[in-house]
């Protein structure tokens, strides 16, 4: 019985660490695998290398044979030219404000003189009085009386109307119609417009 047990013992102790060795010996192919493909990214690294050392080396030969040396532009140089390019630059930018203001005032004085001119001929016109001669065709008026009646009727402008149209119709006067709407110009009223008749039926 003694005999068994041990040996059991035994049996069970070496299955114990055969699952770790398995285990170790699967990552030490992985690990010979993965050293295989460094060697080989290695190898082929060192052929790149050799292939632009050779390159390197010919263009440096080509270099030397080309034909005279060639014009460099040093620092100094090209701070020269940036310097010189700025200030025509700013030359023309100058010269460009120059002349939009000179044209801006010419533009001012031109203006002044038309705004002066048509203030001076508004200024000019007579005032215009009422036209009594006609009552169908009353101008426009800028002062309105009060001597109207204050009772009448409102009455809605309809198409082809006029003042003195509107005013036969309705009984008044277009004078009276004019002061009591305080119409600036008689000639422009309009469809729909509602005006108040003094003295209208």
């Amino acid at each position: 019985m003694l005999g068994r047990s041990v040996l059991s013992r035994l049996i069970l102790a070496s299955a114990a660490f055969a699952a770790p060795l398995a285990h170790a010996q699967t990552e030490i192919a992985d690990m010979r695998e993965d050293l295989r493909g460094l060697s080989q990214r290695v190898n082929e690294l060192s052929l790149r290398i050799e292939q632009l050392e050779h390159e390197n080396t010919d263009l440096q030969a080509k270099l030397a044979a080309s034909e005279g040396p060639k014009d460099l532009v040093t620092a100094a140089q090209l701070n020269g030219a940036v310097a010189d390019l700025n200030a025509s630059i700013q030359s023309a930018v100058a010269a460009s404000k120059t002349d939009i203001l000179a044209t801006v005032a010419t533009q001012m004085e031109n203006l002044a003189k038309q705004t002066n001119a048509a203030l001076d001929s508004i200024a000019r016109q007579p005032v215009v009085a009422p036209s009594k001669a006609s009552s169908d065709s009353p101008v426009a008026r800028t002062a309105f009386g009060d001597a109207y009646s204050k009772d009448g009727i409102n009455y809605t402008v309809q198409k082809g109307d006029s003042l003195g149209v509107i005013a036969r119709k309705t009984g008044g006067k277009a004078q009276d119609i004019i002061d009591a709407n305080k119409i600036m110009d008689p000639s422009r009223i309009q469809v729909g417009q509602v005006l108040f008749i003094p003295g209208g039926k």
